[in-house]
């Protein structure tokens, strides 16, 4: 079952790093920057659970939370960066199931948002054995094991969650920044070569030839996809 949560935040930039995150956990994150956009999409796509930063444009999060409640009891985490008791009270007694203050760690707020689920869902984490493939490679998730043709290929912790990350989002582009936030846990990216030295240790390791990469495309200007075959 694929879980859906609405995330709202008019700090876009912050929830496509926490995109990331989601999809590794099976958890598709529908995305919204003020609070008018957030509630449509409520309505339309009725997620199983709602982010909710309280200061957006439009509707603050408060606002599209009271609308929420007339309409369901789905579970509620409300976004802050301000840490007034004032805050957390107020959206504890709307229905808010739990409250994060930002700047925040995306793992965290998984974290978070995966209790929810669990609780009021049953949610499971991702399936044991999960197995990506593309091309002659073949990657388990479960176990941390790459193949290539059969045979086992010695990645770093580093090089595997690029990998990932990248077959997982196959066809799509993804950004030297958004790689870093996935593969190094979020920590701050000092040098912009970090991620293309990483991606060219990764194809001296999966392709044919790694001047003529098939697997692992660079789109210029933008970052680096997987192609779909």
């Amino acid at each position: 079952m694929e879980y859906v949560v609405l995330a709202a935040d008019d700090e876009i930039e912050l929830l496509d790093a926490l995109e990331l995150y989601a999809e590794r956990d099976n958890i598709r994150l529908i995305k919204a920057d003020n609070g008018i956009t957030a509630f449509e999409l409520f309505r339309n796509e009725r997620p199983h659970l709602v982010l909710l930063d309280i200061m957006m444009p439009g509707l603050d999060g408060f606002q599209v939370l009271r609308k929420i409640r007339k309409e369901s009891n789905i579970p509620a985490i409300m976004l802050t960066a301000r840490a007034e008791d004032y805050d957390k009270i107020l959206g504890l007694e709307l229905g808010a199931d739990d409250y994060i203050t930002k700047p925040y760690n995306p793992m965290v707020v998984m974290a978070r948002i995966k209790a929810q689920l669990r609780r009021s869902y049953n949610y499971k984490e991702s399936i044991v054995g999960e197995k990506l493939s593309c091309f002659d490679i073949e990657l388990n998730v479960e176990e941390a094991v790459v193949s290539k043709n059969g045979n086992i290929v010695e990645l770093t912790k580093t090089e595997f969650r690029i990998l990932e990350l990248l077959m997982k989002n196959k066809g799509r582009i993804l950004t030297k920044q958004q790689i870093f936030d996935y593969a190094w846990d979020g920590d701050y990216i000092t040098d912009d070569n970090t991620v293309m030295v990483h991606i060219s240790n990764l194809r001296s390791k999966i392709e044919d030839d790694p001047r003529k990469p098939k697997i692992i495309k660079t789109v210029k200007g933008l970052g680096y996809k997987v192609e779909k075959q």
